[in-house]
C-alpha cells in the first residue's frame, strides 16, 4: 500500500504548505496561540522560527513494536517542543534548540531519504506540532527524490485540530501521547492547563483521519492511531479517566503502549509528587485499568516490561 501522501493531488499539497505557512506569519499554529511573526525568524514558547531545526536522526529500535520491524523506525528528533514538560526525558532538545541543526525543505527531505537509504521502515517525526509546515513543505522534495515510507506523527497531543487537518491524507500513523487527564498537574508541570481538552480532540481528530492501527503481513503498522500513555506516580496522569475515554469515544480497539519508563528529569527532581519512579503496583494497577475498560490492544512489550520492572525492584 503506498503511503498517504504519495495518493494526494500534487495541487492539494502545494494548497496546504502554503497555508500552513501563512499561519506562521502570526503563528497559531498550537494552542500556545504565541502570535508571533515565524516567517520573519521570530520565535516564541517552541523557540522555532521559519526553518524547522533538527536535534538528531536515527534508526530507532526502541520504538513501538509495528514500527520497529526488522530495520528500525526512521526517527527525527525535532530541537523545540511547543509543550515543554518539566519532567521530560529529552529535556535538553525539548527545552532548547542550542546546537540543532537548522533545515530547509531540502535538508529536510534529505535526511528522509537517508533514513530510507538506511532500511528504515518509516519517517518518525518526534515532537513535530510546532514544525508541521515546515514538514509538508519538504514533502514534494522528498516524493520527487523517491521518499515512498509511511509517515508518523509522534506528538505529545498538545495540537491543535485546525492544523491537524493540513495533515489528512498525508500522514499515516499517528502516535500521541495521553499525558495528563486532568487541568491542574497539565497547569504545574506543562503550563498547559488546557492540555486535557486539547489531547482528547486531537485524538479524536486523528482516529477520525486514519482509524484504528492496521498492520501489514509483517506486523508492521501501516495506518492508523498508535496511543502513548506515561504512568505517573501517584497517579499525576490520570490513566483511569484516559482509558475510560480510549474506550468510549475513540475505540476499545486502540493500539496502547501503556510505558514504565517515567523517571524523575529536567526540573522535577526531589518533587514529592514526581520525583521518585513508578512502584509495581502503580503500573499494575494501570494494566488491570486496561483489561477493566477492554482496552486489549497492547503493545506487547508491556508483557514483559512488567517483569522486567519487577526484576529491578527487587534488586
Amino acid at each position: 500500500m503506498k503511503p498517504a501522501y504519495r495518493r494526494l493531488n500534487e495541487q492539494e499539497l502545494q494548497a496546504r504548505i502554503e497555508a500552513s505557512l501563512a499561519i506562521l506569519s502570526e503563528c497559531r499554529l498550537c494552542p500556545r496561540q504565541c502570535r508571533v511573526n515565524r516567517l520573519d525568524g521570530e520565535t516564541g514558547f517552541c523557540q522555532t522560527g521559519r526553518w524547522a531545526k533538527i536535534a538528531s536522526y536515527t534508526l530507532h529500535f526502541g520504538e513501538e513494536t509495528p514500527l520497529v520491524g526488522q530495520r528500525g523506525s526512521g526517527t527525527i528528533f525535532f530541537a523545540g517542543c511547543n509543550l515543554g514538560c518539566s519532567f521530560c526525558q529529552n529535556y535538553e532538545i525539548s527545552h532548547s534548540t542550542e546546537g540543532a541543526i537548522e533545515a530547509g525543505p531540502e535538508q529536510l527531505a534529505a535526511v528522509m531519504l537517508d533514513l530510507q537509504g538506511q532500511g528504515a521502515e518509516n519517517i518518525n517525526l518526534v515532537t513535530p506540532s510546532h514544525v508541521l509546515p515546515q514538514v509538508l513543505e519538504a514533502l514534494p522534495v522528498a516524493i520527487r527524490g523517491g521518499l515512498e515510507l509511511p509517515l508518523v506523527y509522534n506528538s505529545s497531543g498538545y495540537d491543535e485540530v485546525s492544523s491537524l487537518r493540513f495533515l489528512d491524507e498525508i500522514v499515516d500513523i499517528y502516535m500521541p501521547d495521553a499525558k495528563f487527564s486532568a487541568a491542574e498537574p497539565a497547569e504545574r508541570y506543562c503550563q498547559a492547563r488546557e492540555y486535557p481538552d486539547k489531547a482528547r480532540e486531537a485524538i479524536l481528530e486523528m482516529h477520525r483521519q486514519v482509524g484504528d492501527l492496521t498492520l501489514d503481513e509483517r506486523n508492521l503498522a501501516r495506518q492508523g492511531v498508535l496511543v502513548r500513555h506515561l504512568v505517573m506516580p501517584n497517579d499525576v496522569s490520570g490513566t483511569e479517566n484516559w482509558f475510560r475515554f480510549l474506550a468510549e469515544k475513540v475505540s476499545r480497539q486502540t493500539y496502547l503502549n501503556i510505558m514504565d519508563q517515567y523517571r524523575p528529569c529536567g526540573e522535577v527532581a526531589g518533587s514529592p509528587e514526581l520525583g521518585r519512579s513508578i512502584t509495581q503496583t502503580e503500573f499494575s494497577q494501570a494494566l488491570d485499568l486496561a483489561e477493566k475498560y477492554g482496552l486489549h490492544r497492547l503493545d506487547r512489550r508491556d508483557r514483559y516490561s512488567l517483569r522486567d520492572l519487577i526484576r529491578r525492584l527487587n534488586r
